[in-house]
């Protein structure tokens, strides 16, 4: 479990391509890291497979490749990391599982003196968990939906979130992970009456 609050931006060190799958190099904060916890990397929650100087690695299925833009990455290109919460810890964001249900598309960016407003592309799919003012996480970072259309939403990007994840160099016509509010989709399942089955 993740809060969406990013703790440092990373860069992709390498990647390997293993038929259906691959594995992802990471450059960022290894200590204290040991293989098998996991870190979300653009939002997506990955297991740590090992640690070799300051990179860690992570194994990425297919599914993770098809659902989320990993699979797009280039060796150099920047990412957000997050490690998971302790019990003990603030929840500063909202309750982030790092399963990304799908990607957007950054549909245009609006800078003003104080903060961005980025509108992104709003899949069908999961449209109906996205809510005025309600939470998503857009590469794994927490925001507030400032503004909602059919098939776009928007947000308003602090200077805090600006400097401190690739949010503030992501550009219009690029690809971002997005995971909606987990508790829409346990209410819509159990108002639907399917809990049980």
């Amino acid at each position: 479990m993740f809060t969406g609050i990013v703790a440092e931006l990373g860069e992709v060190a390498g990647i390997e391509y293993r038929g259906d799958a691959a594995r992802l190099t990471i450059r960022g904060s290894t200590d204290d890291v040991s293989p098998g916890e996991s870190i979300a990397v653009n939002g997506v929650c990955l297991t740590v497979t090992g640690i070799i100087g300051g990179t860690f690695t992570a194994d990425v299925m297919g599914e993770t490749l098809d659902r989320s833009g990993l699979g797009a990455l280039i060796p150099g290109a920047p990412v957000n990391l997050e490690r998971s919460v302790r019990l003990a810890d603030r929840l500063g964001g909202h309750l982030v599982q790092g399963h990304v249900d799908g990607t957007g598309t950054i549909i245009s960016r609006s800078p003003s003196a104080h903060w961005d407003q980025v509108r992104i592309s709003l899949p069908a799919a999961i449209a109906r968990y996205v809510v005025l003012k309600g939470s998503i996480a857009v590469d794994g970072v927490s925001l507030t939906v400032s503004a909602l259309g059919e098939d776009w939403f928007e947000v308003s990007l602090i200077p805090e979130t600006l400097k401190r994840t690739t949010l503030g160099t992501r550009q219009p016509g690029e690809t971002v992970n997005l995971e909606a509010d987990v508790i829409a989709k346990y209410v819509e399942r159990l108002h639907s009456g399917e809990a049980g089955q």
